[in-house]
């Protein structure tokens, strides 16, 4: 299993409360919660400033699972960073030294097995991936069939934002005719609100949702005859993005 996402500064918070608490003579010297490396060494030289059994069986726990967190980050960084040095030009032969191997052969496949490490973290499991030429395999296959899947998805929210973007435009252009002072002038609020900055995925799935409800209330308004007074372009302008999201 992994760690996966923790969050480090809090433990270390925890850690130096129960040192604040047995009146650490040093704890001024600890480093900050956010220097995660630099405070486990702290911690670790000056365990026994701990006084109670309890407090130093907990800080001792919870400094085991911190380690461990280091241990996948540093697998994970490593990865990264190996795979910059060879976009750069640098040789196996070269790495060989810097991975502690001798040939660059085993600097390969040292640089593979790291590569699990990164393929966990980007498919965001908790289940460690074998550090085998045939699991990594595997997990490269997975983890381009998720990278395709979500640059579909992604292309597919850019072609609906190419459609969409002009229709909610029309409704913010003649919004006037149509706010309510209720739940249509909520959800213009929010189309007005956004689309001038939606640009990633998620914002253009929120614009979506957003115009759909617009349309939804204006519906609503439109069986209660309160269109009536919208100007031809308003009506114009809704009837516009009804059309749009019915195609869809």
């Amino acid at each position: 299993m992994r760690i996966g996402t923790l969050d480090t500064a809090a433990l270390i918070g925890e850690l130096r409360q129960l040192h604040e608490d047995a009146e650490d003579p040093g704890i001024s010297r600890m480093p900050a919660d956010e220097e995660l490396f630099g405070a486990l060494l702290y911690l670790e030289a000056n365990a026994n400033a701990l006084k109670t059994e309890a407090a130093r069986r907990t800080a001792a726990t919870k400094r085991v699972l911190l380690w461990e967190y280091v241990r996948e980050q540093a697998d994970l960084h490593q990865s990264k960073a190996i795979e910059h040095a060879r976009v750069a030009g640098t040789e196996w032969a070269e790495l060989a030294p810097a991975l502690a191997v001798k040939a660059s052969s085993a600097a390969y496949n040292k640089a593979r097995r790291l590569q699990a490490e990164v393929l966990a973290a980007m498919s965001r499991s908790t289940q460690a991936i074998r550090r085998t030429p045939e699991a990594v395999r595997e997990a490269e296959r997975l983890a381009a069939i998720r990278a395709a899947a979500e640059r579909h998805a992604e292309e597919e929210a850019a072609r609906r934002h190419t459609l969409l973007a002009p229709v909610a435009q029309r409704l913010i252009t003649y919004r006037s005719s149509l706010d309510d002072d209720d739940d249509v002038t909520f959800w213009l609020d929010q189309i007005e609100a956004l689309l001038p900055d939606c640009r990633t995925p998620t914002q253009l799935v929120s614009l979506q949702k957003y115009v759909e409800a617009a349309v939804r209330e204006l519906r609503k308004a439109e069986r209660g005859g309160a269109l009536s007074a919208a100007t031809a372009d308003a009506q114009s302008a809704y009837r516009a993005a009804a059309s749009l999201l019915t195609g869809q």
